[in-house]
């Protein structure tokens, strides 16, 4: 697929999923570009600000298999990955795939389940398989996770452990509405709900070939060091804990190309750079205690760092 194919794409994606979620053109961009970039996404927010109809509104746009998962204390990790049944009329064991195999999964309020069960997710997430009684089964492709949470002071809720959060490209949240756009979300819901008048504007075979495409976007040598100084300051960080890891780094790099390519470009800017540093770094660093009581203080640490930075000259 070439460059103005996954531009093309992904404004029709985007414009898809606007008609449901309004006024968030951000992080509806982002959660485009960690699909193009065979990531997974978090999105963390409060209860009612629409995580879980960003999520249906990109699953009912894209034309594949969609699966949910309702995440709650009982559930068990077979409920998610499957099992074999016994037969009694055929005296075998039948293979009965769970709801992650699909091509989008929504893990909805993955943090109101047990650590255990949650764990279920990672040889998916981070292999794209499934390994049940010393079989391994591939998951279908494209193979995207989207993620939904509560804040982790919120009752009745589990913190998703440093893993399982390192295997989510992204997170992202969506905050409240403005005036205007709450007045949009309101008239456009009177009779029925538009996520249900949505329509497929991508094929799964269009995800594949955008998905290999992406990786061709050119990081040069500047960029690529001006994402590594990042990632090493939170490293250094001394309001930090825990910097990012190499997997980190990775993931900058990688959906800093997801994103020239949804913006047209074949070769990524400093500014695709700084543009997904939070949500892709906030996630994987550990804020020091006496920082914890602000708001999003991870994403602030990070906005720092990149305020610290020289931006390379192109």
């Amino acid at each position: 697929m070439k460059r103005e194919q996954i531009s093309e794409a992904a404004v029709r994606l985007i414009a898809n999923i606007e008609t449901v979620i309004r006024g968030k053109r951000s992080a509806v961009e982002l959660a485009v570009t960690a699909l193009l970039c065979q990531g997974h996404l978090l999105i963390e927010d409060v209860p009612g600000v629409g995580k879980t109809m960003l999520a249906k509104s990109i699953a009912r746009s894209v034309d594949g298999i969609f699966k949910r998962i309702q995440f709650t204390p009982d559930l068990l990790p077979s409920d998610i990955t499957g099992t074999s049944l016994f037969n009694q009329k055929t005296g075998d064991f039948e293979w009965q795939p769970g709801p992650v195999f699909a091509n989008i999964v929504l893990a909805d309020e993955i943090n109101r389940t047990t650590p255990r069960t949650q764990s279920a997710l990672l040889e998916a997430m981070d292999e794209r398989q499934v390994t049940i009684d010393g079989v391994t089964r591939p998951l279908p492709e494209p193979f995207f996770v989207i993620a939904t949470q509560n804040p982790v002071d919120y009752h009745g809720t589990y913190p998703l452990p440093e893993g399982q959060l390192d295997r989510f490209l992204m997170s992202i949240g969506l905050g409240y509405p403005g005036r205007d756009d709450e007045r949009d979300i309101i008239l456009s819901q009177q009779m029925r709900h538009p996520v249900d008048a949505l329509k497929p504007v991508m094929h799964t075979d269009d995800v594949l070939k955008a998905q290999n495409a992406v990786r061709g976007v050119t990081l040069s040598e500047p960029i690529l060091d001006y994402a590594l100084r990042i990632v090493e300051a939170t490293r250094q960080s001394a309001d930090l804990v825990l910097g990012a890891s190499p997997r980190g780094t990775l993931a900058l790099t990688h959906t800093a190309q997801g994103l020239a390519a949804v913006r047209g470009r074949d070769y990524v800017l400093p500014d695709d750079i700084k543009a997904v540093a939070a949500a892709v770094l906030s996630h994987r660093v550990y804020v020091k205690p006496k920082l914890r009581t602000g708001e999003a203080p991870a994403r602030a640490v990070i906005q720092a760092i990149l305020d610290a930075i020289p931006v390379p000259v192109s």
